[in-house]
């Protein structure tokens, strides 16, 4: 493609103004110049004053901004490879017994989902991977350098932890409460995964210095959780955020379980213990954060802190639905995520902003509901804040990236649509992944008529197949096994420590 292109479009989406309503362009263009927005005007105007550039789109394209995926772990999903959709604390246990993937296989097979539904900004949480640091730098490499390779955009974050791996109490006090028999393999398998604290901020160090200067790629910080963090992990999370001055990600409250560890870990909360160190603040997003009650809301919204709601994870794992209308009444910025994988098991963007606007509509007349502007504001700009990247992407304005989705306006409405439903409504409501006509990030097209420009993905789905189609290995055996023996000592602790407490 040359250094400059010019879209055409029926109607082009620029960005939300302050009250939160779309900033809608009618048959306008769009000027690209390298990698960036150079200009938004009167199609027929810019076609004059540039007669000679390629042109992408057509007088009934829309134009929206890249959709931004805030909160993503992996590719092939759990279900797919051996686990049901457990409420989380068993589902952790579940998964020990996954099949193995080849790492940056297993990133292309999500990435073509999320491109293909209109994603362009992918925020990558890579947190398991055994084999000590040598271990986390093979995953790393892979997993960054695979989506160097199809050309989407990045924030990788470095996931921290360092403490209860399994079970919300200490690793060896889970062990001791295991049959004597079941022990040393349980012990085995979380040492593998077991790296210490400064080695983990060490390696974060040389990932964010080896990447720093990318124009796609960006590292961040996610420690993990609150129960997977000690109060000296939460320190050295705030110091290294400090000297970085990069954004946070971190899982939070996302179940009931999660808030009843923290009121007895902390007699307080969640948000006001880990606001002790520093960590709430506009460089934060809390993902989930399904059981914040109204103090923990206060607190987001008075420190500028963000939240990324995964909508259909909590759904699948039971872990209840965030409170939307809450988080809006403060006016906090709310992102989207998929997570491990979407309603459907996979990771289409469009899918999960109909579910966002559907399951927050609150039964009778003249009750609040979410708007389809609001949701995709979600999945631009307030995903954008969640990013390096901030808001260089989640709009089109003059110096934006260029990252943008050309959808096919007939296919999003064939057999008809009436002109009296405003764009966006339409574009949430009715619009699947096969009206994505062309994808583009940083002004290059990566996407176009239903093929990847840079990557084959036919071959690469070829290739997981085939390498799932053997018989599972002599380690895969092992740890079926593992996960089948820990999972019902794992469903007893909280039988026995928890479920009493809930009052649901």
């Amino acid at each position: 493609m040359s250094t400059e292109v010019l879209i055409q479009a029926k109607w082009i989406l620029e960005r939300f103004n302050a009250k939160g309503k779309p900033i809608l362009h009618r048959d306008a263009g769009i000027l690209v110049n390298g990698t960036q927005v150079q200009q938004i005007g009167q199609f027929s105007e810019l076609r004059r004053i540039y007669p000679n550039l390629t042109i992408l789109g057509n007088k009934e394209s829309i134009v929206v901004p890249g959709l931004i995926n805030a909160h993503h772990h992996v590719g092939l999903t759990p279900l797919q490879l051996g686990s049901l959709d457990y409420p989380l604390e068993l589902w952790f246990a579940s998964r020990i017994g996954l099949r193995d993937v080849d790492l940056r296989l297993d990133t292309l097979y999500s990435a073509f989902e999320m491109i293909s539904s209109g994603v362009t900004t992918v925020q990558h949480l890579h947190s398991r991977a055994p084999g000590g640091v040598p271990g986390l730098e093979k995953s790393s490499n892979l997993v960054i350098e695979a989506y160097r390779e199809i050309g989407m955009r990045l924030s990788y974050s470095m996931a921290l932890r360092d403490q209860n791996r399994l079970v919300y109490e200490a690793d060896e006090d889970f062990i001791k409460r295991l049959p004597r028999k079941f022990r040393p393999g349980l012990s085995e398998y979380l040492k593998d995964f077991t790296v210490p604290l400064d080695d983990q901020i060490g390696f974060f160090e040389s990932l964010y210095k080896k990447y720093k200067d990318e124009s796609r790629i960006r590292v961040q910080l996610a420690p993990s959780n609150l129960h997977w963090l000690s109060d000296a992990a939460l320190e050295k999370t705030a110091d290294t955020q400090n000297k970085f001055d990069v954004p946070l990600h971190m899982h939070l409250l996302e179940t009931p379980y999660q808030k009843i560890y923290a009121n007895k870990r902390t007699a307080n909360s969640a948000l006001s213990h880990i606001n002790k160190f520093g960590l709430l603040g506009p460089q934060l997003t809390i993902g989930h954060g399904v059981w914040v009650n109204e103090e923990e809301v206060d607190l987001i919204a008075e420190t500028g802190t963000n939240i990324c709601h995964n909508c259909s994870s909590n759904l699948r794992l039971k872990s209840g639905v965030a409170p939307i209308k809450s988080f809006f009444e403060k006016n906090i910025p709310v992102a989207l995520g998929i997570d491990e994988a979407g309603i459907n098991d996979d990771r289409d963007m469009l899918q999960e902003m109909r579910l966002v606007l559907m399951i927050h509509q609150k039964p009778g007349i003249g009750t609040w509901s979410l708007n389809s502007s609001e949701v995709l504001r979600m999945a631009t700009e307030f995903g954008a804040r969640t990013t390096p990247y901030g808001d260089s992407i989640g709009q089109l304005s003059k110096g934006s990236e260029a990252d943008l989705i050309i959808l096919n306006h007939k296919k999003m409405v064939y057999p008809y649509q009436s002109e009296d439903i405003n764009i966006v409504d339409v574009l949430i409501q009715r619009t699947k992944p096969k009206a994505v006509e062309t994808v583009l990030v940083a002004g290059e097209v990566v996407y176009n008529e239903g093929k990847f420009i840079k990557v084959n993905r036919d071959g690469i789905l070829s290739e997981i197949a085939e390498g799932l189609s053997y018989p599972l290995s002599k380690e895969e055996m092992k740890r079926q096994e593992l996960a089948r023996s820990v999972f019902p000592h794992v469903k007893k602790f909280y039988e026995d420590h928890y479920q009493y407490k809930l009052n649901l």
